[in-house]
């Protein structure tokens, strides 16, 4: 296990350090991209930039987010479209482990990397990192092959890195977590203010 996790982090470190703008995102690979919950026709779309390593990014998610999803994401009123972003390497690698799941089962394991930031996040070398990235992983229902397979796919964690680069260039984003109500940019608040925002949208 020690010998798999340092080879991990070696092509990783390699990855995140050559990976720069203008790398071609892998065509068809369906692990790349947005992840997106609620109706497809829903009349708003609520765009979220987050990082798994971001404390502020697990605030949302764990004290305003649950609001949201009951009250507007449920309801068909509003689409989330949630897209990774890697300021850091191990941001990248939990993100690499979230899309290693199914697509059905992936905003279940981004629960879970959140809820158990303050321990994966705070290890004290990226070895003991993956070892806890690996445990979150295997509570997920993933095997360890699986999760070799993918932090060692070169070309997933390329492809990734290009969306993410393409996507923060285009809109701007400097920190997370960065939030766009129908192409607007609004301020990451309390759940009554990103409320007052979506029922603006929704025209209520």
């Amino acid at each position: 296990m020690t010998l798999a996790l340092t080879r991990r982090q070696t092509i990783l470190a390699t990855l995140v350090a050559t990976a720069l703008p203008g790398i071609a995102v892998a065509q068809g690979d369906p692990r790349i991209g947005e992840r997106v919950m609620g109706a497809p026709d829903a009349p708003v779309t609520l765009v979220e930039y987050a990082m798994f390593t971001c404390p502020h990014c697990k605030h949302f998610q764990e004290t305003v987010f649950p609001q949201i999803k009951a009250n507007y994401i449920d309801t068909g009123k509003v689409r989330l479209v949630f897209r990774e972003v890697y300021f850091n390497r191990p941001s990248l690698w939990a993100g690499i482990i979230a899309r290693c799941a199914p697509k059905e089962r992936y905003f279940g394991l981004a629960d879970l990397l959140f809820a158990r930031q303050a321990d994966w996040a705070a290890a004290v070398n990226e070895q003991e990192m993956l070892a806890k990235l690996y445990a979150i992983g295997r509570q997920a229902g993933l095997s360890d092959d699986q999760m070799n397979a993918c932090l060692q796919d070169r070309a997933l964690a390329e492809g990734l890195v290009a969306d993410y680069q393409g996507k923060v260039t285009a809109d701007g984003v400097d920190g997370t977590p960065t939030f766009f109500i129908d192409g607007r940019k609004v301020p990451n608040g309390s759940y009554q203010e990103m409320a007052a925002a979506l029922d603006a949208a929704l025209g209520a």
